[in-house]
């Protein structure tokens, strides 16, 4: 069942939904940064500092779990990390796309 794409897929999926959090703070950053609004400029440094060590612990999780799915599924590399980040970006996808 481990050697199957739709396993590792799943299980992006799953890794996905947490991760919508910080890759919504990451779009708002991203679509801000050239004119925030004034209330919103004063801590955005220190946003950016405080915010980046939870995203640098999601990505230590998200490779820590996807590296045994990918030594035992029957992809080669760079179709499984393809789909592995498609897996987790598809919640946040569907969330600025609701949403925009």
């Amino acid at each position: 069942m481990i050697g199957r794409w739709y396993t590792a897929f799943g299980v992006n999926l799953l890794l996905g939904v947490p991760a919508v959090i910080p890759l919504w703070m990451l779009y708002y950053i991203g679509a801000t940064w050239a004119h925030p609004a004034p209330e919103e400029n004063d801590g955005l440094g220190i946003v950016l500092v405080g915010f980046g060590i939870p995203i640098a612990c999601c990505g230590f999780l998200w490779w820590a779990v996807n590296r045994p799915f990918a030594r035992r599924t029957h992809l080669p590399p760079p179709q499984y990390w393809a789909l592995s980040l498609l897996g987790t970006f598809a919640p946040a996808i569907m969330l600025v796309c609701v949403n925009p």
